[in-house]
């Protein structure tokens, strides 16, 4: 009768055998796995030789003398920022870069006049320029930032400061999201900007002039110092908008503030149905400007010059109003605003 421990051994003996065929298959199993992940390491980086290449490539095209050549690497550096999360930001950097170097600087372009034909001749000349409006490379590059994913951008601001992008305007029929960018001094004049998303943007002291920005989103825009009159902004949503002075001047001994300067033109401006509340306009130029059916609620219109402007039917309820000049202008169905003396 074999004993305790020689059935013991038996069973062990069995048991491992039983076992030998699983811990093989389970050894190939992570080998196998370890294969795979080698593998998909490899690939990536292969994959990233190629994109750094393609990028390369790009950046090295935008240096060409030959305009379709230039096109050739934006829409390349386009195509890497929809493959490559991580590439995004800094496709996003070299496009600003490439469109600011490109358009010319806007200390150069505001030196030369607006002039657009208009009914009232002491305002403006009656003799029209052709205005003068960006190349194809930059009105591709900026047309590929405002369709690209902002989610991705991973913090990195558009600049397009002091940029000259007098008439801008895109062949797309979708309207451009530029949510946040800096256009800080930038010459906008004439830009066609229809139902732009500009919201939390960065126009401050930049010029507008005639500019069409019909029911855009700069909610939320610093548009202190920014001249627009004559610019077209029925329907746009305004709301929180910073629309006032550009700089303060102190008294460098008592510290005493000397006055505002640079404030918002707003001339003769068209903001019909405009959603203004809570925005800041204090000391703003609204001399002749639209406000018929403008929602101004809780905005601060301080020192702000209304003369002669149509405020039909618009809103001030709550807004700030103090010491606002309203000689001549048309309240007819306006809330909120005080008796005529």
């Amino acid at each position: 009768m074999p004993s305790f421990e020689g059935r013991g051994r038996t069973q062990w003996v069995g048991l491992i055998a039983i076992s030998l065929p699983g811990l093989a298959a389970l050894g190939a199993l992570l080998f196998t796995w370890m294969q795979v992940g080698q593998a998909s390491k490899e690939l990536r980086i292969s994959e990233h030789g190629q994109i750094t290449s393609r990028f390369n490539a790009a950046v090295g095209n935008l240096g060409s003398q030959s305009l379709d050549i230039r096109l050739g690497g934006i829409y390349a550096l386009q195509r890497i920022m929809q493959d490559s999360a991580r590439d995004h930001p800094t496709v996003v950097s070299v496009l600003a870069a490439f469109a600011q170097r490109h358009a010319g600087s806007s200390a150069e372009s505001l030196k030369e006049p607006q002039v657009i034909p208009t009914l009232e001749p002491d305002v403006r000349s009656s003799a029209p320029q052709e205005i003068p409006t960006p190349e194809a490379d930059v009105r591709a590059a900026i047309a590929t930032l405002a369709h690209r994913r902002p989610d991705r951008d991973r913090g990195t601001v558009i600049d397009l400061s002091k940029t000259d992008l007098r008439g801008l305007r895109f062949t797309e029929r979708e309207p451009i999201k530029l949510p946040g960018v800096d256009l800080t001094d930038a010459d906008l004049r004439a830009a066609f900007l229809i139902g732009a998303d500009l919201h939390k943007a960065t126009l401050h002291k930049a010029n507008l002039e005639s500019a069409d920005l019909d029911r855009a989103n700069l909610r939320g825009a610093d548009m202190s110092g920014a001249s627009l009159p004559w610019t077209n902004l029925v329907g746009a949503d305004l709301r929180r908008a910073d629309m006032g002075c550009g700089e303060e001047s102190f008294d460098a001994d008592t510290g005493d503030e000397l006055g505002r300067y640079n404030c918002v033109n707003l001339q003769y401006a068209s903001l019909e149905g405009a959603d203004l509340r809570n925005a800041k306009m204090s000391d703003a130029d609204l001399r002749n400007a639209f406000l018929s059916g403008a929602d101004l609620r809780g905005a601060d219109l301080a020192r702000s010059n209304l003369s002669n402007a149509d405020l039909t039917n618009a809103d001030f309820r709550g807004a700030k109003l103090t010491n606002v000049k309203l000689k001549g202008a048309k309240r007819t169905g306006a809330r909120g605003l005080p008796q005529e003396g």
